[in-house]
């Protein structure tokens, strides 16, 4: 990553200096680079990805099992 440096200027306000250094901040895309890596999301262990699947199909059995029986309560369709 690049550092982002401003030096004031004789007679120059600190809020100018501040404004001047969150546009180069800008305009340089270090914030967007960090904001990408802080929020990706790491690819999972391969045992971890087949054992979230065996559960989500072990779970959509016991609910279709419960359907076919008549358990499952009666949920009201969104429009």
């Amino acid at each position: 990553m690049t550092n982002v440096s401003v030096d004031k200027h004789a007679n120059e306000s600190g809020s100018s200096v501040l404004r001047r250094f969150t546009k180069r901040v800008q305009e340089s895309g270090v914030l967007n680079k960090v904001r990408a890596i802080r929020y990706s999301d790491r690819t999972l262990s391969p045992y971890k990805v087949k054992k979230s699947t065996l559960e989500r199909l072990r779970r959509r059995t016991e609910m279709e099992k419960l359907a076919k029986l008549g358990k499952l309560p009666v949920s009201k369709k969104k429009r």
